[in-house]
Parts: C-alpha cells; structure tokens; sequence
C-alpha cells in the first residue's frame, strides 16, 4: 500500500483527497504547513508527496527546493489555484514531477499518481547512463562530458536522461512533455525545443538530432561500439 503524503492547509481539500486516496487503496497522511510537510517529506517514508503552493508558513515551491536540495527524488505532485504558465515553469523548473490545477477531478488525481508511482517503480537501479563520453550519475544529479563537469538544471538533466535511456530512437515532444515534465501543455508550446536547445549548448550540439515533422533523437556516432 503506497504511502502518500498530502501538504495542504484547505482542510476540505485535504479530507476530500485523503478519503478519496484510501478508498483507492492508498495510505495518505495529511500535513497542513510547509515546514512540517518538508520534515516528513525528507524521511523516505513517503512514496509520493502532494504538495500544495499556497501554504501558510512556507510556500510550496519553497518546499519543493528544500526537497530538491537534499536530493531527495520522491514524486511530487504540486496542487494549486494557479493556473499561469509562469507558475508552471516555476514548479517544474524546481523539481516538480507534475502540476495539477485546482479544482480538478479525483479520477485524473488518482491517474497522475499511478502514473508517477509505475514510473518510479519501472525505474532502473542502475546509478550511471553513459554514451558515447557523456556520463549522467542518477544518484548524485550530476552530468559529465569527457570527464568535464557540466551543470544541467532538474529539467535539463531529466530531459538527457530520457535521451540516454532511448539512444538512437526518435523521440516526439509529445513523449519528452509527457517523460520529463510529465504536465499536458499546449500542443503549441515549444518548450521542448527551448531545453533540446539548452542541452546541444551544454553537451554538444551534435549529440542531438533534429527528425523533421516528428521529433528528436541522441545519435549513436559509433553503433558498433
């Protein structure tokens, strides 16, 4: 029984998901500050965190960077009334694995958390991805070219890490949204370009294929090696 846990300061909000999660089979435990919301986020007990933005003592996105700075990789899920694009980018930027407006419907709550909890549990335990002299270490979030470190911000680096684990495969927008930032944006959004385009100065622009009319790829120099 996975254990979630819910920092939010609506109490009907939160009573509304706790009941709804442990009819879904789920264990929820509900916090409703920020600061003891990130206690027990850092404790590994937790399988997932809903985190809610607007919180009394301590924002969430503030939350979120504390999580993030401890190196902590549990899912977080953020919940908020704000609906802005800037806000997004803002929670994404900081680690967020999604972004779930308010209000929303239970059904597509529960769906993102199966989502994030199957793709956690999917993940590999190996801690290094390597191509061809590119190096991501999983566990310490740090990237290497050639054996020079190079600084990749969360959404950078998750977004190389899903290049690594699909060497040489073509990979649409619509997967690398849906992998990496795993939030519905509009079809006309290009912030996938913007972070392709991020990676190729940061990495190397040739590591990058550009597959016209659908989408990109980490070209593979040497298949024989």
């Amino acid at each position: 029984m996975s254990r979630i846990l819910i920092i939010e300061d609506e109490v009907r909000i939160s009573s509304f998901v706790a009941k709804g999660l442990r009819s879904a089979g789920f264990q929820p435990t509900v916090v409703e500050t920020g600061r003891e919301g990130l206690a027990l986020a850092t404790t590994g007990d937790f399988e997932l965190v809903l985190l809610d933005v607007g919180l009394p003592d301590l924002d969430g996105f503030s939350v979120l960077r504390e999580i993030r700075r401890g190196r902590h990789d549990v899912p977080v899920i953020m919940l908020t009334a704000r609906t802005s694009i800037d806000d997004t980018l803002t929670g994404l930027e900081g680690g967020a694995d999604d972004y779930v407006p308010k209000p929303f419907r239970f059904e597509e709550l529960v769906a993102r958390i199966r989502l994030r909890l199957r793709s956690d549990a999917n993940g590999s335990d190996q801690e290094t991805l390597e191509h061809e002299g590119l190096v991501l270490d999983l566990r310490s979030h740090t990237a290497h070219v050639d054996g020079a470190p190079v600084d990749l911000s969360v959404r950078e680096f998750a977004l190389a890490e899903a290049f690594l684990r699909n060497a040489g495969q073509v990979l649409t927008r619509e997967q690398l949204l849906a992998r990496v930032w795993g939030y519905d944006f509009d079809p006309g959004s290009n912030v996938v370009d913007v972070y392709v385009r991020y990676l190729r100065n940061k990495l190397g622009g040739e590591r990058f294929q550009t597959v016209r009319g659908l989408g990109y790829r980490l070209a593979v120099r040497n298949p024989a090696g």
